[in-house]
């Protein structure tokens, strides 16, 4: 008995594959490639966060060179809030003018490498 794929590929028949979606940055709105994907949690695991969203991996680290575990749980949430801190507005200007699949290593703010 011949397989049911293979028997549609014997007889021509065309075969349906599932696209993958398109996933777009919550944080720079620019399509995210699979090679750049990372998971965010919105409150750190550290502080009892859950929900995770998917981020540029260079959007995922500039957030974490930014802001604090804390800070990132009291006042940096959610994708909006993030896009509202002058810090990130900075970085998503920049960042806009980069290909989709760009990555730089991100430098920890001073900020947080006094405290």
């Amino acid at each position: 008995m011949i397989g049911k794929i293979r028997k549609k590929l014997i007889s021509g028949e065309p075969i349906l594959y599932l696209k993958t979606l398109e996933v777009v940055c919550p944080i720079c709105d620019r399509p995210i490639p699979e090679s750049q994907k990372d998971a965010h949690h919105l409150i750190p695991k550290s502080k009892g966060g859950k929900t995770t969203e998917y981020l540029h991996r260079i959007c995922h680290r500039q957030i974490h060179a930014l802001f604090t575990e804390t800070e990132l749980a009291q006042h940096f949430n959610t994708a909006t809030a993030l896009q509202e801190s002058p810090e990130m507005q900075r970085f998503i200007q920049w960042i806009k003018t980069k290909p989709n699949h760009f990555y730089e290593k991100s430098r920890k703010s001073s900020r947080l490498k006094d405290g």
